[in-house]
């Protein structure tokens, strides 16, 4: 008998799920609340520009993004990609070489600009240590601890390992886990060459995965609903039924691939679920800040991706160069902070004085948009217990950048979570993944 899956929430780890679940033979139906698939990595609409409501970068160690990618038939070339660089402007400049693993990032290192002898040594003393440790940090502590343990310069935590840091865990480096950074650190720098590659995606993030998959989906049978609010589950002698489901459909599996904060209003009817929402309860969450700055002409970068140093821009794009509009800009800051006591305004003039410090004159800017995610991710500090994707109610599964796993809330974890949801479903209906 074809098993029936419910999929609440239309995000990357849901069409993971979803995917996953197609190519075994199960049956599938996802729900999605918005009428913009990709949950909190979705497009929106601003100014008549189509913007994502963060900015996201790739790796090439983002197996499982880049494997589902090509399985619903996205193009390669809807990623540019480059290799690994560390551009501030006027600071530092850290290339990777077109070498093989390790010889491109010891090269790389080399030839760094802006980093002294002290600064190339305590990288490498750094990247030797967690070698040593197998990548294992035991007890776990905070990232900056780590940093001060193994006699990190100011200037290369500043430049290098706190960007790398924040980017990556969305945690300030104080709070962040050094266990996950460590496991950031093994899967890029320390893998092969390509792994730590920089993928820019040049289309939207709905674009991206979640619009292609729900094609996907539907071109085999499967059901995709847009603006489909799940209200509740509930259960029976025969299965799941949705509080929201237009249809009285019953199924034997559910998979909630919501944001955290959302799980707990689904299964209120569900008792065995409370040590699962208590759980989950007690994570904390980070913000993200993305501001779009559109200027009435072409704003010249060295890189596609440049760091600022000093100020409260963290990361800012040339979305140009990816494909978008001339004089579309983007500048990312992640975790919290000092930016946080500034009101919108002061904020934008203070972003367009950073990125105008480290490129130079820039056009008039004609228009702008800052986008706040509140609660972007969950904070990724030392020690933290994340649910698992099997819950005490037999039948319903977590998916989500949350649930338990070697990495940070990042796109890549939000698809493993899915896929290891998916395939744990397949298995307990007795079936397997097509490999085809």
């Amino acid at each position: 008998m074809t098993p029936s899956v419910a999929i609440v929430g239309g995000g990357y780890a849901g069409f993971a799920a979803a995917v996953t679940l197609a190519r075994g033979g199960a049956r599938v139906t996802l729900f999605e609340a918005s009428r913009v698939l990709g949950g909190r990595a979705r497009v929106v609409e601003t100014d008549g520009q189509r913007v994502d409501n963060g900015q996201h970068i790739l790796l090439g160690a983002y197996s499982e993004t880049l494997r589902l990618l090509r399985l619903v038939g996205v193009r390669p070339s809807v990623l540019a990609t480059r290799r690994l660089a560390l551009v501030y402007p006027g600071h530092c400049e850290l290339r990777a070489a077109a070498l093989p693993a390790p010889l491109h990032l010891a090269l790389g290192l080399l030839r760094a600009r802006g980093l002294g002898t002290a600064d190339k040594l305590a990288m490498l003393r750094l990247m030797r240590h967690l070698k040593r440790q197998r990548f294992r940090v035991a007890p776990d502590r905070s990232v900056g601890t780590l940093l001060t343990e193994t006699a990190q310069t100011e200037r290369l935590v500043r430049l290098v390992w706190e960007p790398l840091c924040v980017a990556a865990l969305n945690t300030p480096v104080a709070d962040a886990s050094a266990q996950v950074f460590a496991h950031v650190l093994r899967d890029s720098l320390a893998g092969s060459a390509s792994a730590s590659d920089l993928l820019l995606p040049r289309v939207d993030l709905s674009e991206l995965f979640p619009v292609p998959a729900s094609r996907w989906l539907a071109l085999r049978g499967h059901t995709v609903r847009i603006v489909e609010p799940v209200k509740a589950i509930q259960r029976d002698d025969t299965g799941f039924r949705l509080d929201g489901d237009p249809f009285p459909t019953c199924y034997d599996h559910v998979v909630i691939a919501t944001a955290p904060y959302h799980v707990a209003a689904l299964v209120t009817g569900l008792p065995g679920m409370r040590p699962v929402v208590t759980q989950i309860e007690r994570l904390r969450h980070e913000p993200i800040v993305t501001a779009w700055l559109g200027f009435d002409g072409p704003v010249s970068f060295p890189e596609p991706m440049i760091g600022l140093s000093g100020g409260y821009g963290q990361w800012a794009f040339d979305r140009t160069a990816l494909g978008g509009p001339t004089g579309l800009v983007s500048i990312v800051i992640s975790a919290s902070g000092l930016h946080q006591q500034l009101d919108r305004d002061a904020l934008r003039d203070a972003l367009v004085a950073e990125l105008a410090a480290a490129l130079g004159p820039l056009p008039r800017l004609a228009w702008s948009r800052l986008i706040t995610e509140k609660r972007a991710t969950f904070a990724c500090t030392p020690g933290l217990e994340r649910p698992t994707p099997r819950t005490p109610e037999p039948g319903l599964w977590l998916a989500g950048d949350y649930v338990a796993s070697d990495y940070p809330a990042t796109l890549e974890s939000a698809v493993r979570s899915g896929v290891v949801a998916g395939r744990a479903i397949l298995n307990a209906c007795g079936l397997k993944e097509s490999l085809f």
